[in-house]
Formats: structure tokens, C-alpha cells, sequence
């Protein structure tokens, strides 16, 4: 009798993941509420680990689970685990971008809409009796050149929702080369600092990118520019946003993620004193804020596990 893989969820999903792989012979613990003790003490009795963002999947972790052959990110992101280590061990990283890229291309869309015409600003004036027009013109996409760095899932999914709007998209993605066509013309990245009206980011977060947009890195565009950010809080260096904010070079701001989210995206450092680049944001009727669900629609849900489910599948199943 083939022995079944053993599969440990630590995180909640939607049900058609453990469903999935279950009917593929896969046997599944759903267990999303264990704590991380609790799972040092039984992660070698399991062959494959389902994770979001709760824990960071380390060298201690990993050196416990002497049986895994597989670890499974229902998201994008994988800067929660120690990708080189797992991989040295025999351990093959699976996320499922293609989940939830529809969602953050028109979430990425609809902040840049409201960003640009002023729609949550006046929304909250007219509901307090004010009736302000002259002050809440907005600006036309079309005409403008959209920069996107990182032209992976994310990043195409934007330029794709761009199409109709008659903007010049260009992009800039240090890992990907030969990729223009109807929706994007690829540039370098000296490209974007001199054409670039908004710039909208989709890299992951990695050493490389970590506080890479910068004070300095925001002073090499030739533009004053707006600013979009739905990959991860720590590429962006808030003080240095509010720096740039204050002095009119970034016109304008949507952010559905921040540098002082905790690791397991659910919340702020709440217990801890937030800097006051945090309350100007806040304060500002230059930014659109939302918690950190670009890509947390009905349908991504579903979709992200279905893609990770099928990726298990096709390699282990």
C-alpha cells in the first residue's frame, strides 16, 4: 500500500484547497489555529506544509521538518521563508500569484482612479454638507506615461486594465527581458526616471528591494509623479514618502500596503507608538489608504487555492 502525503495547514484557506488535494490521495491536517510551538513539535511526522503569512518558515523550522517535500504559499509573496535553505534541504517553494493578479490589477486601478480625481475626498464632503467642486478637478490618466516596476503577474495585470485608458505604460523588471506587447512597452529603468507620471510598484520583497524606494531613488525621476503601491509596505521608506509629499515631488499617493504592517499582514504594530510619517499619512487627502486587500476578492480567494492546489498536484499528486 503507497503511503499518503501528509499535508499540515497552518493557516486558514478556502475549503477547495484541502478538498483538492484530499481527492488527488493527499491526506490533509487543517489545523489553521496551531501555534508555532505546536508545530516545531510535529512538523517531521508531515511531507508537505500549507502556509499565508502567520509564521516565518526559518532554519529552525526547517531543520525540525526532516521529512518535507514541499511547501505551499497561498499567496504571492515568499518572503516568508527561507527559500535557499528549504531548497538546499530538497524542499520545493509553491505560491499562486496567478490567484489573485486579476484582483490587484483593478484594485491597483480603482486607487489610482480615486487617487487622481478625488473621489474619496469630495465623497466625504458632500456627506458632510460640502459641496466643493474647483478644489476637487481631477486629472486625466490618458496622456500620462504609467511606469510599473516589476512586470511579473501583478505588474501585467495592471497594464492590461490600463489598455482602454490611452496612457503610455512602460516598464521596468530587472529579471525579465523580451516582454512588450500590446499592453507595455519595456524600458530601463533610467527610462522611467525620465518619463514616468505615475509609478505604480510590483516587486516582491527581497534584500534587493528592501526601503529601495527611497529619498534617493524617488529624486531620479525627472517628473513630479504619483505614487502606487500594492506589493509590500517595506519597499517603500514612509519617512521618506513624507518627505517627497511635503515637498510636492509626489504629487499624490495610494497605498494598500505600509512599511509598519506586521509580518502576518492581519494588522499594524498597533501595541507599539506609530512614527509620525504614519500620522501624516493619515492626516493627508493626498493618499488613498486601504489595509493591505488588493488582492483579497471572493474570487482570488478561491483561485488562489485552486492554482496552488493544482501545483501540488501536477509535482507530488
Amino acid at each position: 500500500m503507497i503511503k499518503k502525503i501528509k499535508i499540515l495547514f497552518v493557516d486558514s484557506t478556502h475549503q477547495i484547497l484541502p478538498e483538492k488535494l484530499s481527492n488527488a490521495g493527499f491526506y490533509c491536517d487543517y489545523n489553521p489555529d496551531i501555534e508555532e510551538k505546536e508545530i516545531n513539535e510535529i512538523i517531521s511526522e508531515y511531507d508537505g506544509l500549507i502556509i499565508r503569512s502567520k509564521i516565518k518558515i526559518d532554519k529552525t523550522i526547517i531543520d525540525k521538518a526532516t521529512n518535507l517535500k514541499f511547501i505551499g504559499r497561498v499567496g504571492a509573496g515568499l518572503e516568508n521563508i527561507d527559500i535557499p535553505y528549504a531548497e538546499n534541504k530538497g524542499i520545493k517553494c509553491f505560491n499562486s500569484p496567478e490567484g489573485n493578479r486579476d484582483a490587484v490589477g483593478e484594485h491597483a486601478l480603482g486607487m489610482l482612479l480615486c487617487l487622481l480625481n478625488n473621489i474619496i475626498k469630495a465623497d466625504t464632503e458632500v456627506r458632510n454638507g460640502q459641496w466643493i467642486r474647483e478644489e476637487n478637478r481631477g486629472t486625466e490618466i490618458k496622456g500620462k506615461t504609467v511606469g510599473i516596476i516589476g512586470y511579473g503577474n501583478m505588474g501585467s495585470a495592471f497594464a492590461q486594465r490600463l489598455k482602454g485608458f490611452g496612457a503610455q505604460v512602460i516598464a521596468y523588471d530587472k529579471y525579465k527581458f523580451n516582454y512588450s506587447d500590446e499592453y507595455v512597452t519595456e524600458k530601463t529603468l533610467d527610462d522611467l526616471f525620465n518619463k514616468t507620471d505615475i509609478l505604480s510598484l510590483h516587486i516582491p520583497l527581497t534584500d534587493e528591494t528592501h526601503l529601495m524606494v527611497d529619498d534617493q531613488f524617488i529624486h531620479q525621476f525627472k517628473k513630479n509623479i504619483y505614487l502606487i503601491n500594492t506589493a509590500r509596505g517595506k519597499v517603500l521608506k514612509t519617512e521618506d514618502l513624507v518627505k517627497n509629499l511635503q515637498s510636492g515631488k509626489i504629487l499624490g499617493a495610494a497605498l494598500d500596503v505600509l512599511e509598519y504592517e506586521k509580518t502576518s499582514f492581519e494588522s499594524l504594530h498597533a501595541n507599539e507608538k506609530l512614527p509620525a510619517a504614519f500620522n501624516y499619512l493619515i492626516k493627508s487627502n493626498r493618499l488613498v489608504l486601504t489595509p493591505h486587500i488588493a488582492g483579497w476578492t471572493h474570487e482570488s480567494n478561491i483561485k488562489l487555492s485552486e492554482f496552488l492546489a493544482d501545483k501540488i498536484i501536477q509535482s507530488f499528486g
